[in-house]
């Protein structure tokens, strides 16, 4: 089953959707270090800067508009038919780090990592997952590609960027209701979480009491899951490195903080002016 997008018409909007703006400045993460540190199994959460990013971001009232499942590299995997499909799938070198995600148009696919290099990125790590889990969720998510993403949320999600009063009734689709968020949720993170909870590791489970009080859990439905579901759960590490850090700088006192050319108002409101100079060749950041 293909993921991408044949119709002319729909693939013009999928390209308009997916249409990113530029990156404001530098990115807040430290690339270099999360890729030393992201493990088999880890969930990478991007930010994203497309339209189709900003829509879920406001839905779903969080930064994280993208997730995807880091499967480590071919090297990495002792299954020869594993790497064997992967590599049908993109052709990369036996030590590049590689992610599998659902993308707009495109379906589950396997991409680098480095494509995310200069996003504002973090990984969300399961405690406590045993080994053989985590090939298994790495195996429930190679089984995956190929398959589509679910395009009738493609005109759903074009219709979130229009005014509302300039749609027609009869276009108001259920996103617009009290079900946004469960509609939405269908195309964020649905193949993660089931490949997760076909290894029964919690992400955020339903948790409630028996008659004789004994906690019991609940799994919730796959497609009820949105990026952020991975970053607030209890069962997931957070594991960041910002891109100025004051690991190297003993502490936060020794930041390379500069206040020449800001703005501030009458209440010490400060900004730094769009046209501000770059980072001298001897700071902190020109060293990254």
């Amino acid at each position: 089953m293909s993921g991408k997008v044949t119709d002319p018409l729909k693939s013009r909007v999928v390209k308009w959707l997916m249409e990113e703006e530029p990156p404001q400045g530098l990115p807040l993460s430290d690339y270099a270090r999360i890729a030393n540190a992201i493990s088999p199994g880890d969930v990478l959460l991007v930010e994203g800067r497309s339209r189709i990013s900003r829509v879920i971001k406001a839905i779903t009232q969080s930064v994280w508009s993208h997730s995807a499942l880091y499967i480590g590299t071919l090297n990495d995997l002792p299954e020869p038919w594993l790497r064997k499909k992967i590599s049908e799938h993109i052709q990369a070198d036996p030590e590049e780090r590689l992610i599998i995600e659902a993308v707009l148009g495109q379906g589950v696919i396997v991409s680098p990592l480095s494509i995310y290099r200069q996003e504002h990125i973090r990984i969300c790590r399961p405690k406590g997952i045993l080994p053989q889990d985590v090939r298994r969720v790495i195996t429930h998510a190679v089984n995956r590609l190929g398959h589509g993403y679910d395009l009738r949320m493609i005109i759903d999600l074009g219709r979130l960027l229009l005014p509302w009063a300039i749609i027609p009734r009869r276009w108001r689709s259920t996103l617009f209701g009290h079900r946004a968020g469960p509609e939405l949720k269908t195309v964020c993170s649905c193949m993660l979480a089931e490949a997760f909870q076909s290894v029964r590791f919690p992400i955020v489970p339903v948790v409630q009491r028996d008659v004789q009080g004994r906690l019991i859990l609940y799994p919730r439905n796959s497609k009820l899951f949105m990026p952020r579901d991975f970053d607030h759960s209890p069962y997931f590490e957070i594991v960041k490195y910002p891109l100025v850090s004051f690991d190297d700088l003993a502490n936060y006192h020794n930041l390379p903080w500069e206040t020449r050319g800001m703005i501030c108002d009458d209440d010490q409101n400060c900004r730094v002016p769009e046209d501000a100079a770059p980072a001298t060749p001897g700071s902190v950041l020109a060293r990254r």
